[in-house]
């Protein structure tokens, strides 16, 4: 199949795109070429800013593609601007969409794809849910050929995946329990989270490349690995020799320190749930999430080990993490004097 990936090469796309071109599909992947290390043999590179509806019209006007799969779609406006781009021109438009859009916090602790869609308190998720609501509306009354697509929290040998850590340097957690400073926690550490490795999840998504039975519907792809909070920063410390120091807090209370965190606490994070993927698997039965983050996050480490330049400590958000700990653990010395 000729399969066009816009992005392609980030961190969760990377692993399908090697996958689709493992599959023998005829890739191409299109984006501002900032990150070619990530482009597989095999694939054909088209170099454009999906924004520049100008630069794009000229580039789409006379293609054609089996599937499109956007990568960085985020609100409603993009994919007005991809139905305007792709009706007519691809037989499947694939949106990566996110399963922050379920119901938060949620009323059942199972999550499948029958669970209500809404997360007000979060952004990033309502644009995303509007998103998904305006290519349901044109699949039901113009036929746009629209399947959506919801990973959850992914990571691969790029990423050090945790609750409160960095998003722009991730070896900052490690760099902390190095230096024997204490990590935060959401709650008491005991929410029930899962963690894919972007190599399952590119087995789902590469699985339902060109399928038409799975045009209208929505899938979500995750590994059925659960594990709590305390039991992730674990894995992480046996990966590096360390045992990691814990320390509690609330999302409230992160949040008032690391203000940039309070959407992804309280919209997704600290929320504790089970995700079902039953459905996924009826369309894709060969899939299976097999890395477990045992393995998965020793693979990140030594990446990282590897490659030292990448082990850069975001000092600022460091410095916000000690600040909420100096502050957190005067407070509680300070009830303990009053008792």
């Amino acid at each position: 199949m000729k399969v066009l990936f816009i992005g392609g090469t980030g961190l969760i796309s990377s692993a399908a795109s090697k996958l689709a071109v493992e599959k023998g599909h005829e890739l191409y992947l299109l984006n501002r070429g900032k990150r070619n290390a990530f482009v597989p043999e095999g694939a054909h590179v088209i170099q454009g800013d999906i924004h520049n509806r100008q630069e794009m019209k000229a580039l789409l006007d006379d293609a054609y593609f089996d599937v499109v799969v956007n990568w960085i779609n985020f609100t409603q406006e993009d994919v007005e601007r991809d139905i305007a781009y792709f009706t007519g021109k691809t037989n499947q438009y694939i949106f990566i969409s996110t399963v922050a859009t379920y119901q938060r916090p949620p009323a059942y602790y199972i999550l499948d794809e029958s669970t209500p869609q809404h997360n007000p308190g979060w952004d990033y998720a309502t644009n995303k849910i509007a998103a998904e609501e305006r290519l349901r509306k044109e699949y039901r009354e113009n036929d746009f050929p629209v399947t959506i697509v919801r990973p959850s929290h992914t990571y691969g040998k790029t990423a050090i995946p945790f609750a409160v850590n960095s998003p722009t340097h991730p070896w900052t957690l490690i760099d902390r329990m190095q230096k024997g400073k204490k990590i935060i926690v959401p709650g008491d550490g005991t929410s029930l989270w899962s963690l894919t490795h972007n190599t399952d999840f590119a087995k789902g998504l590469v699985g339902l490349l060109g399928n038409i039975q799975t045009l209208g519907h929505g899938f979500h792809i995750t590994s059925d690995e659960v594990k709590t909070w305390d039991q992730y920063l674990k894995v992480i410390g046996q990966a590096v020799g360390i045992e990691p120091k814990i320390i509690h807090m609330t999302s409230e209370t992160i949040s008032k320190f690391i203000p940039e965190l309070e959407g992804p606490l309280f919209g997704d994070l600290s929320n504790s749930y089970v995700v079902d993927n039953t459905k996924i698997k009826t369309f894709v039965p060969e899939y299976q999430a097999t890395t477990n983050f045992e393995n998965g996050i020793r693979q990140s480490i030594a990446y990282f080990e590897a490659n030292p330049e990448l082990q850069r400590i975001d000092v600022a958000f460091n410095k916000k993490m000690d600040k909420a700990i100096e502050v957190y653990e005067t407070f509680l010395k300070s009830i303990d004097g009053e008792g």
